[in-house]
């Protein structure tokens, strides 16, 4: 994690953890009411962007803190001139607390309450002629599948298009991992405050959300120091400070020498695209080594990398016998059987920061233990970059969410663990985790893992440590994806990497 204050800005807050930092904000001397009136003013704001001047919000407000936000939006909204109906879902003698001091303070007619087992004329009428809706129902914290009449609610609010904003969290969304367990509200926008959730980062949550606008309501960064979060958004907030910025006095030599073995000569091309985009990501040197029938196949494609010829597991621990070759990656097209089970062990005996892709994990799909028990006798930092499909054959009885599992993995494995998808999470053996949010969705084509598993492989030639180096792999990934756009094929992804690379050295070079 990065050594400077950055990292305060990634962090994502568990329902629990934010409801700490609430309670430490309030001994600190903050009333819980104020911070619920900027929450509520922030609501209000993006209602009211959504919706015509005048125009008609509907909002749905549920019985604790959630709902107090809605009180104080509906408040806002009526000073500036919407036509405001306040709908709640338990009667009004139920509300406590700040809600309650907020409900008073709304100072509009009673609002009155959704009851029964399915949704009332009243309010389908209310739905089919809102502009926009607020969904106030409930926060963060939920973690049981909504049903009955709220669940047939949220069913109408959807059914209608409306545009929706929810406060926190769209209703029926788990905080700590995005789940939907049964019905949810999909939000055009959702305000949440002073830092995100895991939720709002993961699927479905994600999608869910729409929009994800962060408010600050007055809690200061200070707080995170007691709470000390090990959730973050993938961001170089997080790891800008471990990045690998070359010096002046930096040459080939100092910057690293990465190995990729590849495969047989018919599936050469998965380990060429890793092998350059280790190159791309800083790596002083670059060597594929390859079966000698592979060598020609590879020489026709490639340049500045390096080849080297080998038969064999045995001959990869004579190879590795030179220590400036400092960090290995294998697996993309490699192949799977004992082969490959044999030669991921002789590299593991050597003890190189080392990547495991592809058929280097799918080779363990029998033996996981006997790929953990490797990897808990090494010293340097193993990456392993599964799929879901990988994933569940090295971890067939891991259950629950994304970032559960992976860090369930991680601890397993003793390896960093990126499981890969449109909402990447990076687990590490100490607890720490990382959600990617960058990745652009036409990152789904053959041979763009190939390529995260080679940057990942030269940022550890570059002796970036195991978690930073996948987050960082992660991260520039994505930017690349970005940058090459709509119909790239995974060629296109190294030479991309030159813009997001640039913007992250600037400003260290700047400073020289």
């Amino acid at each position: 994690m990065s050594s400077s204050k950055t990292w305060k800005r990634a962090a994502l807050l568990t329902p629990g953890e934010m409801t700490e930092a609430d309670r430490r904000t309030i001994a600190a001397g903050v009333p819980g009411i104020v911070l619920m009136e900027r929450a509520g003013q922030a609501v209000a704001r993006a209602a009211a962007n959504l919706g015509p001047d005048g125009g008609k919000i509907l909002l749905l407000c549920g019985p604790g803190n959630n709902g107090g936000d809605g009180f104080i939006a509906a408040r806002c909204l009526s000073a500036r001139g919407f036509q405001v109906d306040v709908r709640l879902l338990k009667p009004a003698s139920a509300l406590k607390g700040d809600a309650l001091t907020a409900f008073q303070r709304m100072g509009l007619p009673d609002a009155p309450t959704h009851r029964g087992e399915s949704i009332t004329d009243d309010m389908s009428r209310a739905i089919s002629s809102a502009d926009v809706v607020v969904d106030a129902l409930f926060g963060a914290g939920l973690d049981r599948p909504l049903s009955g009449a709220v669940a047939d609610l949220i069913e109408a609010v959807n059914h209608a298009g409306k545009p929706v904003v929810a406060v926190d969290l769209p209703s029926g969304v788990n905080g700590a991992d995005g789940a939907a367990r049964g019905t949810a509200v999909a939000a055009r926008e959702t305000v949440t405050f002073f830092r995100p959730k895991p939720g709002h980062l993961l699927y479905p949550g994600r999608a869910l959300c729409g929009k994800l606008t962060v408010a600050d309501i007055g809690i200061r960064d200070e707080v995170l120091d007691g709470i000390r979060p090990g959730t973050f958004a993938n961001t170089p907030d997080l790891w800008q400070d471990a990045f690998p910025v070359p010096s002046a006095l930096d040459h080939k030599y100092t910057k690293g020498h990465a190995v990729v073995f590849g495969g047989a000569p018919s599936a050469t091309g998965a380990a060429r695209l890793a092998a350059v985009a280790a190159l791309r990501a800083g790596a002083g040197l670059v060597t594929l080594a390859s079966a000698p029938d592979a060598l020609m196949v590879n020489a026709c494609h490639l340049t500045a990398v390096m080849l080297k010829k080998l038969a064999g597991p045995e001959a990869i621990t004579r190879f590795l016998e030179d220590k400036r070759l400092n960090a290995v990656l294998i697996g993309p097209g490699y192949g799977v059987g004992e082969g490959t089970r044999h030669s991921v062990l002789e590299i593991l005996k050597t003890d190189r920061a080392t990547v495991l892709d592809a058929d280097a994990l799918t080779s363990f799909s029998d033996a996981p233990e006997v790929l953990f028990h490797a990897i808990g006798q090494h010293s340097r930092p193993v990456v392993l970059t599964p799929h879901e499909g990988e994933f569940v054959r090295l971890f067939p009885d891991l259950e629950g969410g994304k970032l559960q599992r992976a860090r369930a993995a991680s601890a397993r494995s003793g390896a960093v663990v990126v499981l890969k998808g449109p909402d990447t999470v990076i687990a590490a053996p100490d607890g720490r985790a990382a959600i990617n949010r960058n990745a652009p969705p036409w990152l789904a084509t053959a041979g763009t893992g190939d390529v995260l598993a080679g940057i990942a492989a030269g940022l550890l030639a570059q002796s970036v440590k195991g978690f930073e180096a996948g987050c960082q792999a992660v991260w520039l990934h994505g930017a690349a994806g970005s940058e090459a756009g709509p119909g790239l094929i995974s060629e296109d992804l190294p030479a991309a990497l030159k813009v997001p690379l640039r913007h992250l050295m600037e400003p260290a070079t700047r400073e020289r």
